[in-house]
């Protein structure tokens, strides 16, 4: 049963050491295609902004994040927004912190003004690629065997969903 006690809000400057050490937990190659984070390295830097990221907390804990940025710089593109970060920490999963933060994500983007909400997630990411359709997403592509993780070729899956009618 989902967790009553779950506010999302913009994360700030002070987040970065919680982000981080969240981002550290909770990494694995059924959602991630680069190593590891380091310890020591900062969440947030040139590319990776406060404004970008959305964070629940339950019961006042940071329990995960959510990024949602332009998917590049190209003017035809700006009326997308795409997510490129999900994390929830281990202690809130299956409280509904992961989907009240991408249900947070489709709203923020309408906000920018973005006509489409799109996402890539590993083919062997069942858990994720249900939680993303129960939102809404959609397939839109496979690139199939597009990255080795852990010695295995795995598919990466486009998902998107229309913002307005």
């Amino acid at each position: 049963m989902p967790d009553q006690g779950i506010r999302i809000r913009p994360a700030t400057r002070q987040d970065d050491g919680e982000l981080a050490a969240l981002d550290r937990r909770t990494w694995s190659p059924v959602h991630a295609v680069t190593p590891s984070p380091p310890m020591g390295k900062r969440f947030f830097d040139d590319r990776h902004r406060p404004e970008d990221v959305l964070v629940a907390e339950v019961d006042g804990r940071l329990a995960g994040y959510v990024r949602v940025v332009p998917p590049t710089p190209l003017p035809g593109n700006a009326h997308v927004r795409q997510i490129q970060g999900l994390a929830v920490d281990h202690w809130a999963r299956g409280r509904g912190a992961g989907r009240a933060l991408v249900e947070a994500a489709r709203d923020h983007a309408r906000r920018c003004g973005a006509r489409r909400l799109t996402l890539r997630v590993l083919g062997h990411n069942t858990a994720a690629r249900r939680l993303y359709a129960s939102v809404g997403f959609v397939p839109e592509g496979l690139l199939p065997e597009e990255f080795e993780v852990a010695g295995e070729y795995v598919d990466d899956v486009l998902m998107g969903m229309r913002l307005v009618p």
